[in-house]
């Protein structure tokens, strides 16, 4: 079996349907309290953004925390990053980037920080993906890695309402305990991992969808949202992310 549920084709038709790419990334952008944190405590400079095109990491860890960024992805469309840059007062030579496929690719230099959101689910081989991360990794480095959790509410909605996407996703990377022991045996120290947010539903392309499955996801989206806003708790059936962090050891 390949270790790849996409190829070049199925990213590059993603991408092309999506449109105002060039956004502003705000200062509070998803997992910033996170990722300021570790910057903070480990004192992180550099870092490298894995299958992140258009970059919004990358740009949100250059904008407000000043490192040296570099992004790393199998598709990427520079003009539409050049915009991002711009649009985020950044110039093109803020953010290095490497189109390659990641595994013919032999890391160059390593980082403090390697971060990837949303790319190890697309593969069939966890443990060696994240493997993949940790080369780019200088001893005392921080991984820190998010993915969709499919096992909560939006997973069904994935599945009911967007089957073609939601079969290119790897259920089984989705559990915090596989994504701890991987990097346990891998030889990281200072693991965590767990769900992330309370609740949230979205489709990808929601204008296309059916007037019936917009209308019943909206309804669980509000209902969702009030019910963990009396009872906010994160949780497998509930939260829609996973985050795992973990450090490599120092020399």
């Amino acid at each position: 079996m390949s270790n790849l549920l996409t190829d070049r084709k199925f990213w590059v038709e993603y991408w092309e349907r999506k449109t105002g790419l060039a956004m502003t990334i705000p200062p509070d952008y998803l997992f910033h309290k996170q990722l300021q944190e570790l910057i903070a405590a480990r004192g992180i400079r550099s870092a490298i953004e894995l299958g992140g095109f258009p970059g919004y990491y990358a740009v949100f860890l250059k904008k407000y925390a000043g490192l040296d960024m570099t992004l790393l992805d199998y598709f990427v469309h520079e003009p539409i990053v050049t915009q991002l840059l711009a649009r985020n007062g950044l110039s093109a030579n803020d953010v290095k980037i490497v189109e390659t496929d990641l595994f013919q690719y032999h890391p160059d230099r390593q980082y403090d920080l390697v971060l990837s959101c949303g790319l190890i689910e697309h593969f069939n081989d966890t443990t060696d993906i994240i493997k993949r991360h940790i080369a780019f990794l200088k001893p005392g480095g921080t991984l820190f890695i998010t993915l969709p959790n499919f096992h909560a509410v939006n997973g069904w909605f994935q599945k009911r309402f967007d089957r073609p996407n939601f079969d290119k996703h790897n259920l089984r990377s989705m559990d915090p305990g596989l994504l701890s022991e991987i990097c346990l045996k891998a030889g990281l120290e200072r693991i965590q991992s767990g769900y992330f947010g309370k609740f949230s539903i979205w489709f990808e392309a929601e204008h296309e969808k059916p007037f019936f499955a917009r209308a019943l996801k909206n309804a669980c989206w509000l209902s969702g949202k009030i019910f963990t806003k009396i009872f906010p708790f994160e949780s497998k059936k509930f939260s829609p992310y996973i985050i795992l962090v973990a450090q490599k050891p120092s020399e």
